[in-house]
């Protein structure tokens, strides 16, 4: 073949390849351009790089007509790209607040503040919020409780007080869902509402009172975090107390029709006004209340809804499934999890929930909620995809501490932490982490690594190290005296935890 430079502009033949302005030309070869192009975008020079990048590459080396176009639809329909690569896109579903209530304590909403240090008995506090007045109860908890103790917390708190709610909001914890929980309160005929999976926001505004709870606790005992206990009911009077844009005014006052009397403070003569312009008043305050909410709500969804945007899937569409890597909260940073993938799939939508919540046809195998909030949906490029029939391992978020392999004393500022080399259950010992001991002991009392002390003791633990494996830290012996923190600031539990790392050590 003969082609004369002057015939075509740009094109040429140097050493038997067609080349046009000096890149190779490939013409309409289907097949031979998707392969240019797999080579460019699949290896790891590609790199799996995003559209302008990958048509950069191709664009040095080849040309044909439609390059552009062809590279666009091979990359958006690549299967890692979409797995593996974050949704950059607004935050998809607008925003749907919770409906207003029509009265005080009609609807509550319940979740944990975890990992507190154990004070008073407690090392776990169960918020209860009232939808309409924003009232709050801070009750202490001890682990390990069962569905039972916070049923039965519940009733003898917030039932005799302010009567059976009709609705509960929660989020997914094992205790909402337990069967025990739902039967209970089916008997009372009171409705559940759970969040869906892995959208904690469905709930939140109890996830915002724990923040403000945390806060408050912070300011008061930071230097001595083992008296929180002793700061919870002043906690929850000043929460309260306090006025709630929401609102309009404090929950204490939309509950009890007045104004606290604080400490110190002098109401002065006030004449006491008829039965009559009392209930009047308490009407009128409670439909302020209600328009005060309605208008929140209405500014709080404008304002959420201008980082959002609108995504809507059909039944039968396919659609990947970001999951959020929920292990032990402080092995988060594992690297496994870095480098996984952030969307699982593909998955078939089988119903529409609500505005913004889809059930997919999960495998039978999996046990986890198959309700999913849009935000968490990302449609799946392309028709050649084969569904998927597993999904990640959710062992890692029920694994346990299930042998202590090592110990060793690291300084956190100015005070000595004892850290154990925890083999989690159901994980290979690949996948041992170095966790703090008192962190880990408060947050797994009952775990196999601590043997039968915590059921003995009431959940002052210790593990036991395993017999096997040396003490000292990268193989080197470790002295014979351990430096061992002031009980005055620490606490005995902490101590005698130490003290017994030790002697099982030495074993």
């Amino acid at each position: 073949m003969v082609v004369r430079a002057d015939s075509v502009p740009h094109f040429t033949w140097q050493s038997g390849l067609l080349r046009y302005k000096k890149r190779i030309w490939v013409g309409n070869n289907t097949l031979l351009q998707l392969k240019i192009i797999a080579a460019l975008h699949d290896s790891a020079v590609g790199g799996h790089s995003r559209i302008p990048v990958t048509y950069s590459r191709v664009k040095q080396l080849f040309a044909w007509t439609g390059l552009k176009s062809a590279v666009e639809a091979y990359v958006k329909k690549c299967l890692v790209c979409q797995q593996a690569k974050p949704d950059r896109a607004k935050l998809p579903g607008l925003l749907q607040p919770l409906p207003v209530p029509a009265t005080a304590w009609q609807v509550v909403s319940l979740d944990f503040v975890e990992a507190v240090p154990l004070s008073g008995g407690f090392n776990c506090i169960l918020v209860v919020v009232d939808l309409f007045s924003k009232y709050a109860h801070f009750l202490g908890l001890k682990h390990p409780f069962t569905t039972a103790m916070v049923a039965q917390k519940f009733l003898s708190d917030v039932y005799k007080l302010h009567r059976l709610p009709v609705a509960l909001v929660s989020d997914r914890d094992k205790i909402f869902t337990s069967k025990l929980w739902k039967e209970l309160f089916r008997l009372a005929d009171a409705q559940l509402r759970h969040s869906s999976a892995y959208h904690p926001q469905s709930d939140g505004q109890t996830e915002r009172v724990n923040q403000c709870l945390e806060t408050f606790l912070r300011c008061f005992v930071h230097s001595c975090p083992g008296k929180w206990s002793k700061w919870l009911a002043v906690a929850e009077y000043w929460y309260n107390t306090s006025d709630h844009s929401a609102i309009g005014r404090s929950p204490f006052e939309v509950v009890y029709g007045q104004k606290p009397r604080h400490f110190g403070i002098s109401d002065g003569d006030v004449a006491v006004p008829e039965l009559s312009g009392w209930l009047q008043e308490r009407k009128l305050m409670t439909e302020l209340v209600r328009q005060h909410l309605l208008l929140s709500k209405q500014r709080m969804k404008k304002q959420a809804d201008q980082k959002r945007s609108e995504r809507q899937f059909q039944v039968g569409d396919m659609v990947f499934v970001k999951l959020q890597p929920y292990v032990q909260l402080s092995v988060a940073s594992r690297s496994c999890n870095k480098l996984a993938f952030k969307f699982f799939g593909p998955f078939r939508i089988l119903a529409r929930i609500g505005s913004v919540a889809y059930r997919l046809e999960l495998p039978t195998s999996s046990s986890m909620h198959p309700v999913f909030h849009v935000s968490q949906l990302k449609m799946v490029v392309g028709t050649d995809h084969v569904v998927s029939a597993s999904l990640p391992d959710e062992r890692a978020q029920w694994s346990v501490p299930e042998r202590i392999h090592q110990k060793r004393l690291t300084q956190k500022g100015l005070r000595p932490v004892t850290q154990v080399l925890v083999k989690w259950s159901m994980l290979p010992a690949s996948l041992a982490t170095w966790e703090d001991l008192e962190y880990v002991s408060h947050q797994f009392p009952n775990a196999p690594a601590w043997g039968q002390l915590a059921s003995q003791e009431g959940g002052n633990v210790s593990p036991v190290a395993s017999p096997s494996v040396p003490t000292s830290l990268n193989g080197r012996r470790q002295g014979a005296r351990v430096r061992k923190p002031n009980s005055k600031v620490h606490g005995p539990e902490w101590v005698q935890a130490l003290a017994r790392v030790d002697e099982a050590a030495a074993m």
